[in-house]
């Protein structure tokens, strides 16, 4: 396998992941057994803790003495923001709406790729990436007076992690992927934290069912963001990018099934070409250059 597939591989195996992890959240922040801001924290916690056992079955630090570097505290910076609002766009907006926002940070990683990271985007990339945000906008189908307010949230949820994704790129490469999820998951619980901070509730523990789809949350998140890591580490990010549009796909049988959700042609016309845009740019990667 080459890195661009082994790359494009990892994203999928990602986003399945997150679109689980998605659902579980939702489920547990509707049914009124616990708030937005406690549920993230208790994910943030969760994962932590999982990822700190990984580690130590590894016999690698907690700690590295690279989470201080300028880059990650960048890659910090950007995670806490897509954190905290894609959190309360889970809670407040419909899970294929907010989904569907999210797949509008392969254009944003692609655009840094090309300018901060020097890559090179061909003009069929570009109109391939182009192609496959026509098909957000098809499923969003913005009206004059604009998107719905709380799809700010999600809009900028997708912002951060686009930012996090292209910094995960230049992420030191002796910083074990686990120790990544730790610093992640510390940020993760930040997020829970600050917006617990706003919340109106008065603060209280979930009720078991809560419970139990945040543990799922955290489960699922683990593996999410352990592959979208090694995704974001293999093959060229222009071409891995795009498979970040598989995660609408999950979103929208979960909406379908969990949630009573029921997408209509243009959605499923939206999502189709969403798919065909990341198969196309896979397709068209470049051969190996002359000696």
């Amino acid at each position: 396998m080459t890195d661009n597939l082994r790359g494009s591989a990892f994203m999928v195996l990602a986003m399945i992941g997150f679109g689980i992890e998605d659902a579980f959240f939702k489920a547990a922040t509707n049914s009124g057994g616990t708030s937005p801001g406690m549920g993230t924290l208790q994910y943030g916690l969760m994962a932590m803790l999982i990822y700190a056992a990984l580690l130590r079955a590894r016999g690698t630090p907690l700690w590295h003495p690279a989470f201080l570097q300028t880059r990650l505290l960048i890659r910090t910076g950007f995670e806490l923001c897509g954190r905290i609002f894609f959190a309360l766009s889970l809670a407040y907006t419909p899970l294929a709406t907010t989904t569907a926002i999210l797949q509008a940070a392969p254009l944003v990683v692609t655009l840094g790729a090309a300018l901060v990271l020097r890559e090179k985007v061909g003009p069929r990339r570009w109109i391939a990436m182009t192609v496959g945000f026509a098909g957000v906008l098809l499923i969003l189908r913005p009206t004059a007076d604009g998107l719905e307010a709380n799809a700010i949230f999600a809009i900028l949820g997708m912002i951060g992690f686009a930012g996090r994704d292209l910094a995960t790129r230049t992420s030191p490469p002796q910083v074990h992927a686990h120790q990544l999820g730790i610093l992640g998951f510390a940020v993760v619980t930040a997020a829970g934290l600050a917006i617990l901070a706003f919340e109106p509730q008065p603060l209280a523990l979930p009720t078991a069912s809560a419970a139990f789809k945040i543990t799922g949350t955290a489960i699922c998140g683990v593996l999410g963001y352990s592959a979208l890591t090694l995704a974001m580490r293999t093959g060229e990010v222009s071409v891995v990018a795009p498979f970040r549009y598989s995660r609408l796909l999950v979103a929208l049988v979960l909406a379908v099934l969990l949630f009573g959700e029921t997408p209509d042609a243009l959605t499923l016309l939206g999502a189709a070409i969403i798919v065909a845009s990341g198969t196309y740019t896979l397709l068209r990667r470049p051969g190996p250059r002359p000696q």
